[in-house]
Order: C-alpha cells, then structure tokens, then sequence
C-alpha cells in the first residue's frame, strides 16, 4: 500500500508538471528550477541573476523553504513579483511540488512575464524526484562541498540540465581538486552544462547570463 500511494503522488506530480508546461508554452514563459544544498548561494545567485537580466526580460520568483521568509526579503529590492512557499506552514517537506508552483503561477500575470525562477529548498535529495514543469533545471554546487557530491547524489547532478560550481574565488583557500569534481560530474550526467561561477566576485556569470537569455530569447521571441 505504500508503494502505491508513493506511486500516486508521483503520478499526480507529474501530471500536473505536465499542465504546467503547456501552460508556459501557450504564454512563451521561461521557467528555472534552481537546486542546491543548505549555503551553497542559491539565494545570491537569484539575486545576481535578476539584477543582470531584468532590463532585458519580464521577472518572477517563487522562493521555497521551510521556514522564514528571509530570502524573499533579500531579493524586494528588485521590485518584481515574489510569492514564498513556507513549507512548515503544512507539511514540512524539504521539496516543492508541482502544484504548490502551479497556485503560485495562477498568482502571477503570466501575459506580462518572460521569466519565472524558482528557488527550491536545499536539499540535494528530495526536489530531483519533483518535476516541476520548467524548461531548465540548474543545481548548484558550491566548491566547499567537496568533489564527491555528483556522484553521492546522482539523481540530482544526471536529471538536471545545468550546473553552476559556485564559490570559485574560495578555491586558493582550499585542498580542491578541479579536475576530480569535473570527472564526477562527466560520470554522472556527460551531457550537463556547467558554468564555474563565484556569486561573492560575480566571476563567471556574463557566460551564465549570455546562456540563460539565449534560452529565454528562444522560447518568448524576444
């Protein structure tokens, strides 16, 4: 019986991701779902992020977590729609699930947005197995993680479409070995694009935004 019902809520995930996408594709809407673990900068990542496209393109954020509203509070500067997603306030779960995004969306006036980002709970485990209906799943890893995270959780690393190696401007300051963590992640998922970035300097982002408005760019016609 609770192999089914897992089987259930997995199904019905999926069937709504599904919804989702179609709704993003009739409104030309791009869609990120950011991973990560606790402090690896997903928050400071959103926020460099927004800063360098919002001139270009239409933003909103979906901030998940399981407590607190801090995050979303960091990124009101930017003046766009931010709905949050206090977990705690329900279940507690350490994911978001495809009809949590779908309610925040119906929020949202999609006829005037070219851009939703989520920030999903950290937690490298539990947000892999949730589809959510975006165009581009992006974990992030920070180098203070160690080598070994592509290949521990490879569920993460091999069904997302992205990777962004944070905290490059630490790497002087640590025994980490580049060429090790890229071979983990070649043995995880060959096809991922990955981007060394540092979210602190702003060190390699021109090539994160470069590719994400080129994505953004194919999808709205902008």
């Amino acid at each position: 019986m609770e192999i089914k019902v897992l089987q259930d809520i997995f199904e019905s995930n999926r069937n709504m991701a599904d919804e989702i996408a179609a709704l993003l594709k009739e409104k030309k809407v791009y869609m990120i779902d950011l991973m990560s673990s606790p402090g690896s900068g997903k928050t400071t990542i959103t926020d460099r992020l927004i800063g360098a496209l919002k001139g270009s393109f239409r933003i909103a954020v979906i901030e998940g977590d399981i407590k607190t509203t801090k995050d979303a509070e960091k990124l009101a500067k930017h003046d766009i729609p931010i709905i949050q997603i206090e977990t705690a306030r329900f279940s507690g779960d350490c994911h978001l699930e495809s009809s949590w995004i779908r309610k925040c969306l119906d929020g949202f006036d999609l006829d005037n947005l070219d851009l939703v980002i989520i920030e999903n709970i950290g937690n490298l485990v539990c947000p892999a197995e949730f589809q959510l209906g975006d165009d581009e799943r992006i974990v992030v890893l920070s180098v203070t993680e160690g080598e070994d995270k592509p290949v521990k959780y490879p569920l993460m690393f091999n069904s997302s479409h992205t990777l962004l190696l944070n905290k490059i401007d630490l790497l002087p300051h640590l025994e980490y070995s580049m060429d090790e963590v890229m071979e983990n992640v070649r043995r995880t998922n060959p096809t991922i694009v990955t981007f060394p970035v540092s979210a602190k300097t702003g060190e390699g982002f021109d090539a994160v935004v470069a590719h994400l408005a080129r994505r953004i760019r194919e999808k709205t016609g902008k």
